[in-house]
């Protein structure tokens, strides 16, 4: 950036961080070990759950990856891994509960799951996934019909990330018209995944559409981060929104 830009470059506001134990339970995150892109190993997992509930979570509902290409968790594999970590969080006397659910790729194995009931839901038969960030899938209707058909309650991951949808965020309220549930990245608001995906979040916000926020946390710059989206303006109007899920899981 030219001297002149940083110089005139309008100063971010910070408020002091807020508490998220209002929120009470963070729905997205990769914390079992070495299952996916998120923890590495279980001291890796533990000190971000630490820094969870040192944040005032009182539960966390990790989800790891569920790709046909990448990360072929199955439910035996993923609650294998939480029995684990369940262990651990106790024995290192951390005050937070942990459950598990996933986050599944809206992929050609995605459907087929959907119709032998064996995905991983968390609360009311939620079920968080998450699209490619190429293009909009054409099967985006077909699958959550197939979800609400089969009695689950779809949960559109990161919504403000999806680059197709910058320019035409009535999609998403369109999605949000048909049932689907806005779930938004807190670090999305910091600006961590670019300036296009900040707006989208903020307007997310202002619109008051969003059903759950989330850490989506895979690694410690995540939770880094997270400290300084509490000091963020907008994540303190988020939090206080009359209808997140959050607070009754």
């Amino acid at each position: 950036m030219p001297l002149f830009g940083k110089l005139f470059k309008k100063k971010e506001i910070e408020l002091e961080p807020c508490d998220l134990s209002v929120l009470g339970t963070d729905v997205h995150s990769h914390f079992i070990p070495g299952i996916d892109d998120g923890a590495k190993n279980m001291e890796n997992a533990l000190e971000m759950i630490r820094a969870m509930s040192s944040f005032g979570y009182k539960k966390v509902i990790t989800t790891p990856h569920v790709m046909s290409d990448f990360y072929r968790n199955s439910p035996e594999i993923i609650l294998g891994g939480l029995a684990k970590l369940k262990e651990a969080v106790i024995n290192d006397n951390i005050p937070i509960d942990i459950e598990a659910a996933a986050e599944y790729n809206l992929d050609a194995d995605f459907e087929p799951k959907i119709k032998s009931k064996e995905l991983l839901t968390f609360g009311e038969n939620y079920v968080l996934f998450e699209l490619p960030f190429i293009m909009e899938p054409p099967n985006l209707a077909r699958a959550i019909f197939e979800m609400q058909m089969n009695d689950y309650k779809p949960v559109l991951a990161h919504a403000e990330r999806y680059p197709f949808w910058f320019q035409d965020f009535q999609k998403i309220i369109d999605l949000k018209d048909r049932g689907v549930l806005i779930q938004l990245n807190i670090n999305s608001l910091t600006g961590f995944y670019g300036p296009e995906v900040r707006g989208a979040g903020e307007k997310l916000i202002d619109e008051g559409i969003v059903d759950l926020l989330g850490s989506d946390c895979h690694h410690m710059g995540h939770i880094e981060m997270m400290e300084t989206a509490r000091t963020r303006p907008y994540l303190h109007t988020a939090i206080e929104l009359p209808n997140l899920i959050n607070k009754e899981l």
